[in-house]
């Protein structure tokens, strides 16, 4: 069987780096190329001081893309990630997105092109296990319980704001309903800012201090009870990978866009 062609875009970041380890160990792929503008010229063995990976690195999406690769892997910053997935769709690659701060507008536009060349393009706000298993729990509680929100936590330096796990929390409970307010954002008195943003029907909050790496709320109330829903993430990206290289062994199997590592997972 041949093997499936790689190219991670942010492969020298926290999490590329530990994804692309992974990719270079995995028997069914072969990493082909990396992007890092850092370390444009090395081979990513050099940057990583991993011995025997010799793929090249380069500066940009478009260099790299002409290895040809099945699949390319985006993890850079939310104002490069479409153009970086629109380019990997036209040059005829799959795409799994790790990077967050993408909006929905972006995703409808990565849809259409998708669709066009297609291609599949699976959107992964967080690969970890528990993150998955957290969104299914949630939507399982929207069911029955009409009123939730959504705290984000994250490390002071994170810019984008929602995450994109909380991002993609909230869109799939708007799936189901919105959540329900006592008092409505109009009623509010005081600074309507304090109650965050609403987002698809949602409260959101996001937390950004030192001290934190990742880790989200989503919390559910009914008189009398809640239930109180969380992830967290410890300060290695070890959790990321499987669900990563599970991903990109599924993309090819997609037409269009697909939000969620459990769109290709079996519960």
């Amino acid at each position: 069987m041949d093997k499936l062609r790689v190219c991670v875009a942010g492969a020298t970041g926290w999490a590329g780096s530990a994804l692309s380890r992974g990719v270079a160990a995995a028997v069914d792929m072969e990493l082909v190329s990396a992007v890092s503008r850092r370390q444009a010229g090395k081979t990513l063995g050099e940057a990583l001081g991993l011995a025997g990976l010799d793929a090249p690195v380069f500066g940009s999406v478009e260099e790299a893309l002409t290895r040809r690769p099945d699949v390319l892997i985006e993890y850079t910053r939310p104002e490069a990630a479409r153009h970086h997935i629109l380019s990997a769709l036209q040059s005829g690659a799959h795409v799994v997105v790790g990077t967050s701060g993408l909006t929905n507008e972006d995703y409808a536009e990565i849809d259409g092109a998708a669709q066009a060349a297609q291609r599949g393009v699976l959107a992964v706000g967080n690969f970890a296990l528990t993150v998955v298993l957290l969104q299914k729990f949630a939507e399982m509680a929207a069911r029955y319980i009409p009123s939730w929100e959504i705290i984000d936590y994250a490390q002071a330096d994170k810019k984008d704001a929602p995450s994109g796990t909380a991002r993609e929390l909230a869109n799939r409970l708007s799936q189901i309903r919105e959540a329900g307010l006592e008092v409505t954002l109009d009623q509010v008195a005081g600074l309507k800012e304090s109650r965050g943003a609403r987002l698809q029907g949602t409260q959101v909050h996001s937390v950004r201090l030192p001290g934190y790496v990742i880790s989200i709320d989503a919390i559910f109330g009914m008189p009398g009870q809640k239930l109180i829903l969380r992830h967290e993430s410890g300060s290695s990206a070890e959790p990321y990978v499987d669900g990563a290289l599970l991903a990109i062994r599924e993309v090819g199997k997609l037409v269009g866009l697909h939000r969620g590592l459990d769109s290709v997972m079996q519960f």
